[in-house]
C-alpha cells in the first residue's frame, strides 16, 4: 500500500491518531463512502491545534465530521486529510439551566443529560444520531425545534490554531444552515441554555419523541437522515411520494418506503447509486410540481 504524502510527518507528530487509506463507509451512517489518504482522530484541543497548523502550512485540505450522519461520500474518496471530531471532545458541563457541551459530543447524550439535571429545551435532541459540533454548523432541528434555539456561544479554532468565542448573533442561524457552514473553521465546544423543568415531564417527551422515530423513520437500515430540505412551506418526503419516487432503486440504495425522504442502503449500496437516486428525486419531483429540491446531506469527495 502506497502512503499518502505527509502521512509519516504527521504520524510523529500525532503518533496513535493517524491512518492512511482510511475507508469513510467506517465512519458514515450510511455505511458508504471511499478511502480518505489520511484520517485523523485527535486526541484533544492541543492535537488538533498541532495538525490544523501543520496542514494550513503545508497546503493540506482538512475536512472536518462528527459522526457521518449527514454526510455522503463518494466512491473515489477523499484528498486530503478527514479529521474526526470524536470521543476526545465529548465532556459535559452542567451550570444551572446552562450546559457546555464539546463539539464530539452526540446529541443523544447531551439531551439525556440536560434532562437528568432537569433542563428542559433539549427535548428533540433525542434520536438525533448526529454530534454537537454538526448539529450547530447544520442547523440541526427536529419536532418543531433546532439549535439555534438553544445556542448562546461557540467556540472555534481557525487555519492557525487560535481559538475565537462567536456568539449566536455572528452565527446567522437560518434554515438547515449557519454562518459557520464553508468556513476554514472548526467548532469545538458549544454553550446553550434550556430552562428548569421536571426531569420526569422531560424524559417522557424524550420517549415520545423517540417513538414517533423508531415508528415513522426507516431505522433498520443504515441512511443518512433526511436527505432533502424541506422546501418553503412544503415538505420533502410527501413530495416525493407524491411523484411516485417511494420505494425507487438503484443497486442497494432505496427511496425509503417508510418515509420518502430517506434514502437506505439496502447492503452493498455504492455512492454512485445513491446520487442517481437523489437526481431521479430531483426530476420527477420538478416534473410534478416545478419544484427543484435542494440537498441537506453533505457530499465529500470524487468519483
Amino acid at each position: 500500500m502506497n502512503l499518502p504524502a505527509g502521512f509519516k510527518e504527521l504520524s510523529s507528530l500525532l503518533p496513535g491518531q493517524v491512518k492512511a487509506n482510511e475507508p469513510m463507509s467506517r465512519h458514515t451512517t450510511w455505511r458508504i463512502g471511499g478511502p480518505a489518504d489520511i484520517f485523523v482522530e485527535p486526541a484533544g484541543v492541543r492535537e488538533l491545534a498541532r495538525l490544523v497548523t501543520w496542514a494550513h502550512a503545508r497546503g493540506f485540505p482538512l475536512y472536518f465530521i462528527g459522526n457521518g450522519s449527514n454526510l455522503l461520500v463518494k466512491d473515489g474518496g477523499i484528498r486530503g486529510i478527514v479529521v474526526k471530531i470524536g470521543r476526545a471532545f465529548s465532556q459535559v458541563q452542567v451550570h444551572g439551566t446552562t450546559l457546555i457541551a464539546g463539539a464530539g459530543t452526540m446529541l443523544g447524550v447531551l439531551a439525556t443529560v440536560a434532562q437528568k439535571n432537569g433542563v428542559g429545551g433539549l427535548e428533540f435532541c433525542a434520536g438525533i444520531p448526529g454530534t454537537v459540533g454538526g448539529a450547530v454548523v447544520m442547523n440541526a432541528g427536529a419536532n418543531g425545534s433546532c439549535m439555534a434555539d438553544l445556542v448562546q456561544e461557540v467556540t472555534v479554532m481557525d487555519p492557525s490554531g487560535e481559538l475565537e468565542r462567536w456568539g449566536a448573533g455572528k452565527l446567522d442561524f437560518g434554515y438547515r444552515t449557519s454562518n459557520l457552514l464553508g468556513r476554514s473553521l472548526v467548532v469545538l465546544e458549544i454553550t446553550c441554555r434550556g430552562v428548569a423543568r421536571d426531569p420526569d415531564l422531560i424524559r417522557a417527551e424524550m420517549e415520545q419523541y423517540i417513538a414517533r422515530r423508531r415508528a415513522s423513520q426507516p431505522l433498520s437500515y443504515p441512511s443518512a437522515g433526511s436527505v432533502f430540505k424541506n422546501p418553503p412551506g412544503g415538505k420533502a418526503g410527501w413530495l416525493i411520494e407524491q411523484a411516485g419516487c417511494k420505494g425507487m432503486r438503484q443497486g442497494d440504495a432505496q427511496v425509503s418506503p417508510v418515509h420518502a425522504n430517506f434514502i437506505v442502503n439496502l447492503g452493498r449500496a455504492t455512492a454512485r447509486d445513491v446520487q442517481i437516486l437523489i437526481q431521479r428525486v430531483q426530476q420527477l419531483v420538478y416534473e410534478r410540481f416545478g419544484i427543484t429540491l435542494t440537498l441537506e446531506v453533505q457530499v465529500l469527495g470524487e468519483d
